[in-house]
């Protein structure tokens, strides 16, 4: 994944196993995509949204802290720490990844987040449009496709590639318009082997179609879904570049979001 105006957070697993054991731990996940999604926030603010203490957030917050995931914002007042994500998206080499026994606890967790993430987002945009929250213009443009091409390794990276080109293109139109709403983008690309006649599904799955998912208000929060990688407004600069920040940024992204 090539930048596009996004600040990134790159994960190396050979380099900060103990960063990236940090952030596996679900409620990190979780508070690092609300301050991504929602800008700034105090620990009181976030056991709020999150239905924790507020020593809790406290703790886990200082924790990613201490891994560069988040840092102090500028306070308000001067009684209670305010936080900021440091980065809009984490990303990872899933090869490097699979190489270390920490690198695939994670990958497998964040895999299992988007879907919750998912799961989450579909719930609050069901409700958003039956409340009036959403207006009727988006109906048409919003939903899920579930689609099953045959495509070779470059072709699938050719779709992953326009598709992020694409995407930073209209974000940045966007920017300064009004009637711009935060959207829940998810990709998922999964190349599955096929199955001869009559051989059952490894997962559940169904042949011909998606594995059927049994998610509702997820990610560790009620009613709170984390939206990693996509925020809205995005949280302050100029904080210090952490490990692996400036090297070539892989295609795979995190992110809840959200975290």
């Amino acid at each position: 994944m090539t930048d596009h105006g996004w600040r990134l957070r790159v994960l190396d697993p050979e380099r900060e196993p103990a960063a990236i054991k940090a952030l596996t731990h679900p409620l990190r996940i979780t508070l690092l995509g609300l301050l991504r999604r929602d800008g700034p926030a105090t620990a009181s603010e976030l056991a709020a949204k999150t239905g924790e203490s507020s020593a809790s957030t406290s703790y886990h917050l200082r924790v990613l802290a201490k891994h560069a995931f988040v840092a102090e914002a500028e306070h308000r007042d001067g009684r209670e720490r305010r936080w900021r994500s440091v980065h809009d998206v984490t990303t990872w080499d899933h090869a490097a990844m699979e190489a270390s026994p920490v690198g695939r606890d994670f990958a497998v967790t964040m895999a299992r987040r988007q879907i919750e993430h998912l799961g989450a987002s579909l719930a609050q945009h069901e409700a958003d449009m039956a409340a009036g929250r959403i207006g009727p213009q988006w109906r048409e443009h919003s939903g899920i496709t579930d689609l099953m091409p045959r495509l070779t390794p470059e072709s699938l990276g050719e779709l992953q590639q326009a598709f992020e080109d694409k995407l930073a293109e209209l974000r940045a139109r966007d920017a300064g318009d009004d009637r711009a709403e935060q959207v829940t983008v998810l990709l998922a690309t999964l190349p599955v082997a096929e199955r001869a006649g009559g051989e059952p599904e490894d997962a559940g799955g169904v042949p011909g179609g998606p594995a059927v998912l049994g998610v509702s208000e997820v990610s560790g929060v009620s009613e709170v879904p984390e939206v990693p990688g996509v925020p809205t407004p995005p949280p302050p600069s100029g904080a210090d570049s952490p490990a692996g920040v400036d090297r070539p940024a892989p295609r795979r992204v995190r992110g809840h979001t959200h975290d």
